[in-house]
């Protein structure tokens, strides 16, 4: 938050995590503690209202109900209108790489719930390489006895799967039901074409892991502002260029370890993953719990992957990709 210039609001943080379940096919589990990390939980509705209001403090014009229908010479045709303008920024999230590459989405559904198996402090990932392919099944507490349940995985109905979960949990109610796809895939190619620069989801910005991206994407954000305006002022190219070049000094090894870190998992059948957590040692988790981040993370995977005395499998599986991982 300190980073992206935002001191949250009251109303926008939810709840705070102390720990981090993950759990296996097999319903073996093991706890990270994430006190270290100081994670928190935002509602995303009304951080995007404060973000909002600070974009309008510093001149921006906000208008709802608005589409895009025409990229011109000088500008944009939109529902609401002609807009004169040199730079247009794309910011449609993943919509806008839907029709040029569906391999790298995976659909999800997430619904918001009220249920008395929820744990305040605790974060929940379950992994089931047959009921979510690909990805995962969560649960991530933002008040007492309330939570984002969500599923994602590729070739599900996750609306089906999802529904299924929750009835496995125990009694619930359904407050919000949120479908969308998400992007697993990495960053695009190019973040500046012509006079359109793309940002955030759409430009791939959000974790190949688990897709989260306020972090990585926000500050994309703020690093395409900061081209943009030097363009402007300049009228030089090469300013806009470099935002791009900004954003993969910061974040392209780590993007490139986590596709790594995604293809490798991928791989893994669940008869692998129930080794790899019987395997798992207590000194394992507490350097990781020390460790780990959740925007930089795969050194924490390449340990968990890498741990001593885990299966044979899955060290025939993974190879010479998790010795590059681990080193």
């Amino acid at each position: 938050m300190d980073d992206l210039g935002i001191i949250p609001m009251r109303a926008t943080l939810d709840n705070k995590v102390r720990t981090a379940r993950m759990i296996a096919p097999s319903g073996k589990s093991f706890t990270l503690d994430a006190r270290p990390q100081q994670v928190i939980v935002l509602d995303r509705r009304e951080f995007d209202k404060q973000i909002a209001h600070q974009a309008k403090v510093n001149g921006a014009e906000i208008r709802v109900r608005s589409s895009l229908r025409e990229i011109t010479k000088d500008g944009v045709k939109t529902s609401d209108g002609d807009i004169k303008c040199k730079i247009i920024v794309d910011a449609r999230g993943v919509s806008s790489l839907i029709h040029k590459d569906r391999t790298g989405t995976l659909q999800s559904a997430q619904y918001e719930v009220y249920a008395d198996w929820i744990d305040k402090e605790q974060v929940e990932v379950y992994l089931d390489q047959e009921k979510y392919p690909g990805f995962f099944a969560w649960i991530i507490p933002t008040r007492r006895d309330e939570a984002k349940v969500g599923v994602a995985g590729k070739g599900i109905n996750p609306a089906l799967v999802l529904e299924d979960f929750l009835k496995q949990k125990g009694n619930y109610s359904t407050v919000r039901k949120i479908f969308a796809p998400i992007w697993v895939k990495g960053p695009i190619k190019e973040f500046v074409t012509r006079n359109i620069v793309t940002v955030g989801d759409a430009a791939g910005q959000a974790k190949p892991t688990t897709a989260g991206g306020i972090y990585s994407s926000g500050l994309g954000g703020i690093l395409a502002g900061n081209a943009i305006s030097k363009f402007l002022e300049s009228g030089k190219k090469e300013e806009l260029q470099k935002y791009q070049k900004e954003w993969s000094e910061k974040f392209g090894k780590e993007f490139e370890q986590m596709l790594l870190a995604r293809s490798l998992l991928e791989r893994l059948d669940n008869k692998s993953i129930n080794g790899l957590f019987e395997s798992i040692t207590p000194q394992v988790l507490e350097e990781i719990s020390k460790e780990g981040s959740f925007d930089f993370h795969t050194v924490s995977v390449a340990k968990l992957l890498g741990v001593k005395g885990s299966v044979k499998a899955i060290q025939a599986i993974l190879g010479n990709e998790l010795r590059r991982l681990l080193s």
